[in-house]
């Protein structure tokens, strides 16, 4: 039961930090979504906030690379065409007021640990990405180049779609992602 209450507070952390980030997140909010009692906080969390938000960026961070693992790799387009279409409802989401948990974990603090938490899980979708696209035949530089140009165009995509209200600009910079796997 304990790593239950422990896991339900980690995804309620998860939902909290892609709806108002690190700063708007509190711990009434974490209780009452995970349905945890107030004394669950310290008890599963002895580093209190920032050990919360730290796990719950590195499982977000996990489950994202996870995701991009299943992507398939038979050509360059391929793949940057299934990520487009993965992310695509997660950047809806931002157009809506959502956001990226790891993001919010990297730019929400001053806390040198946690934007290390923050910069791993974004190099480690960049480099799960890289081998996909490797795998698909760009050669290795190439597919980290792409790689990279992709989580950009996925965490800049959460900004400008939030602020717009609309998926405008990640559609606009999806075409020319997909243009960029073609040249490859």
């Amino acid at each position: 039961m304990a790593t239950d209450t422990r896991s339900r507070m980690i995804d309620a952390t998860v939902e909290a930090l892609q709806r108002r980030g690190m700063a708007g997140m509190s711990f009434t909010d974490v209780l009452r979504s995970s349905g945890a009692a107030r004394g669950a906080i310290y008890h599963h969390f002895p580093g209190g906030k920032n050990q919360l938000v730290g796990e719950a960026a590195t499982r977000n961070g996990h489950d994202v690379r996870a995701a991009l693992a299943e992507l398939p790799s038979g050509s360059p387009q391929a793949v940057v065409e299934a990520f487009l279409a993965a992310v695509r409802p997660v950047v809806l989401a931002s157009a809506a007021g959502g956001g990226c948990a790891v993001a919010a974990v990297g730019i929400g603090t001053d806390e040198e640990a946690l934007r290390e938490v923050a910069a791993g899980a974004f190099a480690s979708w960049v480099e799960q990405l890289a081998e996909r696209l490797a795998t698909a035949g760009l050669p290795p530089e190439a597919a980290a180049d792409l790689a990279t140009t992709l989580i950009v165009l996925l965490e800049g995509a959460h900004v400008l779609c939030r602020a717009a209200g609309d998926i405008q600009p990640f559609d606009r910079a999806a075409r020319t992602a997909v243009l960029l796997a073609q040249r490859d």
